[in-house]
């Protein structure tokens, strides 16, 4: 393979367009229904808001934005997902070029990634890991380029991004108190320069809102954070010893297919670490402490940790491993990175179709248009009025909203409690749920339909 002849910016492009293509194709045309953690941003992007239940804000604000353009087309969730994983890609390959003489080396470092099913087979659900990935980029690059041009744009837009992470999902501290580490080792060098508290003000000034709903709602979505770890049903061995290991395995499992495509391209596995080279510093830093501290959380609080979790950690972890092993890299070994490459890019849109064609109970398989339908017929035959307002919980109930047209607005109800009258809203509407209790409830008009029950009310004909 001769290298002097590729045209590496047009190889990034191509591989670029080539991820977001297959990507998109693949579950639009394989999946019934969008993903569950698609469907409720959806819902609640019905209204929008400074945070919800369960999470920030951000991956609401993403999709409400995408259906305000497209509506119900379930391509365009899967082609926004691909649009956060390649710009995420893209963002990594401008950072890692002030890192690499051999522009070939910025390249191989985001192919590398394709051997991490993160950013692959796990992407066409649009959620909140999904959502942190462009914000993870750029946070660490414009923090790179605050601390090599010292420019106040630069910091305020470290901080800015660093915000719309945290607005994406709360784990994103994990990097930013990463980055702290590194603000200390450069105070302990002497090299700290005050200008950075700069990205303080853009940081503080995208999320003050978002703080101030935490308080006026009882920190709600802290507390659901708090739940998902499942730290009140564990007991010590299991807390804070399995679930560490168990971690630590799944790690290792998941980097499996990466480091095979590392290994076929590098001579031997030799590297001199200079701990006073602050590229290097940076570059550990920003890979291994998010690791560490999540695995320290797992250690010291018994937190099982979900393996989804992890999506953002590992996004600089080629451009680390290219730039310590940099001289083993063997450039006649190159042309069988390409071809591992390849494979792993072939086998997993294959093996996502394969299941999704082949197993039949997944949620990508719920009748979310059919149900939705017969409901807008059943409507439309007993109410005058539009459905203004569609109840239940966020997988029911969202898929109800996403699929009527006109999109009413979700509000699940039944689980907080809540009484509704028309009075209260503009239209009808349609609650969704356990058949049994909503009969006895239902003051208008009941059916059921795959196995759920279905009361609605409106002005009737």
């Amino acid at each position: 393979m001769n290298l002097k002849k590729i045209n590496i910016n047009k190889a990034l492009a191509f591989f670029l367009f080539l991820h977001l293509i297959v990507w998109t194709l693949v579950p639009s045309l394989s999946n019934q229904n969008l993903p569950l953690d698609t469907i409720e941003a959806l819902a609640w992007s019905t209204n929008l808001d400074w945070g919800y239940g369960k999470h920030p804000p951000f991956s609401a604000w993403a999709v409400g934005f995408i259906y305000d353009i497209f509506k119900n087309q379930d391509w365009a969730y899967y082609f926004l997902s691909q649009i956060f994983v390649i710009t995420a890609f893209y963002v990594i390959f401008k950072f890692s070029e002030d890192f690499f003489k051999k522009k070939i080396f910025c390249l191989i470092s985001i192919l590398l990634l394709e051997g991490i099913y993160f950013y692959n087979f796990t992407t066409p659900e649009f959620n909140v890991n999904v959502c942190q990935l462009p914000f993870w980029a750029l946070t660490v690059y414009y923090l790179w380029e605050g601390i090599k041009n010292n420019n106040s744009i630069h910091w305020l837009l470290f901080g800015f991004f660093a915000a719309l992470g945290v607005l994406s999902k709360y784990l994103f501290i994990y990097l930013l108190v990463s980055i702290d580490i590194f603000f200390i080792y450069l105070l302990l060098n002497k090299k700290f320069d005050y200008k950075c508290l700069v990205s303080l003000i853009s940081f503080f000034l995208v999320i003050s809102l978002h703080l101030v709903w935490l308080a006026n709602n009882d920190y709600t979505t802290i507390t659901y954070a708090m739940h998902r770890t499942g730290i009140e049903n564990s007991d010590f061995i299991d807390a804070h010893l399995l679930n560490p290991i168990v971690f630590l395995g799944k790690q290792i499992g998941i980097l499996s297919p990466f480091f095979i495509m590392f290994f076929v391209m590098i001579s031997k596995l030799k590297a001199k670490i200079d701990y006073k080279n602050k590229k290097l510093v940076f570059l550990l830093i920003i890979n291994i402490f998010p690791i560490i501290l999540m695995f320290l959380t797992s250690l010291l609080f018994g937190i099982k940790i979900r393996t989804m979790w992890m999506t953002p950690f590992y996004l600089f972890i080629g451009v680390l491993f290219i730039y310590v092993f940099q001289k083993e890299v063997a450039i006649k070994k190159i042309k069988y990175f390409v071809l591992t490459f390849f494979i792993f890019f072939i086998l997993s849109p294959i093996t996502y179709l394969y299941i999704s064609l082949n197993e039949t109970n997944k949620r990508t398989d719920y009748p979310g248009k059919k149900i939705s339908k017969i409901v807008q017929q059943k409507w439309e035959n007993n109410f005058v009025n539009e459905i203004g307002l569609v109840a239940g919980d966020e997988w029911h109930g969202g898929n109800l909203s996403y699929h009527i047209s006109p999109r009413p607005k979700w509000d699940n109800i039944l689980e907080e409690k809540k009484t509704i009258s028309l009075e209260k809203i503009d239209g009808g509407f349609v609650i969704i749920g356990e058949k049994t209790a909503l009969k006895k409830i239902c003051s208008g008009v009941f059916f059921e339909v795959e196995n759920q029950g279905i009361c609605m009310v409106g002005k009737v004909k």
